[in-house]
Parts: C-alpha cells; structure tokens; sequence
C-alpha cells in the first residue's frame, strides 16, 4: 500500500540551484539566531544553518507567551535537541502592548516587533551577527504584516531569498529526514479570534484546551477553534468532517466545548483553510503586507 511518505519521495522535484543558494546564503552569514517555532519552515531552516554553519554558530530562539500552544513549545525544546541546537526559550510580552492585543488586522506586526526586537537583544549580547526566521516565496502572497517586522529589525528570510516554496521546504525537509516534513501548519492561537476582538490570556487558554481535545480525542492533525465569545467554529479538512457529525462524537464536543464556557458550538462547512480571517478585509488591506 503507497503511503503519504511514498507517494511525497515518488513525485519530488528537488531544484539543486535553490538548495546551493540556501546554504551559500546561510554560510555567508558567518553566524545566526534563527526564530525557531518548531514548525516546517523554521525546523528545516535551523537544520540547514546548522549543516552549513556548525552548531557553535547556530542559535535556536523560541518565543513563549500565551499565543503559543504548550504542546508547540515542548515540541521546539524536542526538535532543538534532536537536531543539536543551542536552543534559548525567551519570554514575549505581545499581550502587554495594546496595539497587539486589541487585535487589529496588522496585529502580526506587533507580535513580531516584539519578538525581534528581544531577539535581537539575545544575539547581540551573545555575539550572533544575524538574526533569520523561515519566510518562503509563498508568503509574498498573503497578508504577511509580520514580515514588515522581520524587515525592519534587518532580519533574513533565507528561504525566501533561495526561491523556496512550501512545497520545496516539505521536499527537502523529507530528503533530510526531519520528522516535521508533513507536520500540518500551526498559527498563533491569536489568529482564532475575528479582527478587533481583544486578545487576552483566558480566550487563548479557552481555544488551547479545546484544540487539545479535540485532536486527542479525535485524533485530528489539523483543527482550528474559531473564537467567537459564546461560540465556537470548529474548522477541519473537509475529509474530516464526517466523522465529527458522528452522534456520539458531536455529543461529546458539544460537552467539551459548552464545559469550556461556549454557548453554541458550529462547525464550517468549508472547512479549514490557513488566513481565512483575512476574507473580511478589504482587498487594499490584504494586499499591504504582502510585499
């Protein structure tokens, strides 16, 4: 039986030119802090940097604060490890700034400000010249304000500058061996709430624990928990829908999530699909970070 791992080595188109560049672009920087969130993208950067840089040139930073599920922060500490990183976990305080936490659409900007800037404050003081994090060219087609951020504390993306799309970054991480080669996309638990809904401690914890259950419960790999006050969207690929209208499982989410503080709980018909909070701005909005 072909599995997903198979059908993936089957059909790779690995371009070499990208991979020299990545790791021509990651030498000539003699030495980094990459942010490092365990997913796809940051997880095959650090890999490479690491091959092309040495470990005692290699700094892994992880930002903690509420906004990241305790299972990804756990995950960053695991991968960090395997990989033999030097791995530094730093506290961000995002939800102390109102500009963050009253959630508008470019909320990214200030979470990332906020983190590059404390990380910029970590690789100085210990002695990394860059700082880097895992942008691919398929992010120069969102709303990506957080990449203004990025630019303006003079952090490198040097995936996106090597052409790297996800699907290269899939390719090459499963080339590697890295075990987050088909590890579905995690955003920020903030990205759960509708722009202009404040973002606070208790709502992210709300969202974390019903997320927690319903892939433990459910085995699901990809949920997201739309946060909307009294209720909750559950959002899944749409091959998992079925299953959650099962008498006993919708009986036991409702339970769940209603014992959470949730007055209604709704599931999306179109199913899961990565920025659709993005689909209430207006197009010059969604267009202006794009670049």
């Amino acid at each position: 039986m072909m599995t997903e791992r198979t059908r993936w080595i089957e059909h790779m188109m690995i371009d070499q030119n990208k991979l020299d560049r990545l790791h021509a672009g990651l030498t000539a920087l003699g030495s980094v802090a990459v942010a490092f969130s365990a997913g796809t993208d940051s997880t095959l950067l650090l890999a490479v940097a690491l091959q092309a840089l040495g470990p005692e040139r290699v700094l892994a930073i992880t930002a903690d604060s509420p906004t990241l599920p305790r299972s990804e922060l756990a995950e960053a500490e695991s991968l960090a490890s395997e990989l033999g990183a030097r791995h530094r976990i730093i506290a961000t305080e995002e939800l102390g700034d109102p500009d963050f936490a009253q959630n508008p659409p470019d909320r990214c900007y200030y979470c990332k400000r906020e983190l590059f800037g404390r990380m910029r404050a970590l690789a100085d003081a210990e002695g990394y010249a860059h700082l880097a994090y895992g942008a691919t060219a398929d992010d120069m087609g969102d709303y990506r304000p957080g990449m203004d951020a990025a630019r303006e504390a003079g952090a490198v993306a040097p995936l996106l500058d090597a052409g790297l799309t996800k699907q290269d970054v899939r390719e090459l991480s499963l080339q590697l061996g890295l075990r987050t080669w088909d590890k579905p996309a995690m955003a920020c638990l903030s990205s759960r709430f509708p722009y202009g809904t404040p973002i606070q401690a208790e709502g992210l914890a709300r969202v974390e624990q019903a997320e927690d259950f319903l892939r433990r419960e459910l085995g699901l790999r990809q949920v997201r928990v739309r946060d909307g006050e009294q209720t909750a969207r559950i959002e899944v690929p749409l091959a998992d829908l079925p299953r959650l209208i099962e008498e006993d499982v919708r009986v036991a989410i409702i339970a769940r999530l209603k014992a959470l503080g949730y007055t209604f709980v709704s599931l999306n018909l179109e199913g899961l699909r990565s920025g659709s909070l993005n689909d209430a701005l207006a197009p010059g909005v969604a267009q202006r970070g794009a670049g």
